[in-house]
């Protein structure tokens, strides 16, 4: 009887030293900063799509839309 004792004692011993360890264990990575660093990965983007759009807005479009209208009004 003191033998199965023993061994249950030992048994939940062992199981509560591998839930503190586990528990202290500081590795891998958060949900939150995955969520962060996709959240700054999609304003950088979209900023960076507005800023080309600004720059490009003005002077590539319109010429652009003039010579695709050109293409399909041809009279030729």
């Amino acid at each position: 009887m003191r033998k199965i004792v023993t061994k249950v004692k030992n048994q939940i011993a062992g199981k509560v030293l591998m839930a503190k360890a586990i528990l202290r264990s500081q590795g891998g990575e958060n949900f939150v900063d995955s969520a962060i660093k996709i959240l700054i990965s999609v304003v950088l983007g979209a900023l960076l799509l507005a800023g080309l759009y600004a720059l490009f807005g003005n002077t590539v479009l319109p010429i652009l839309t003039q010579r695709i209208k050109d293409m399909f009004n041809y009279a030729g």
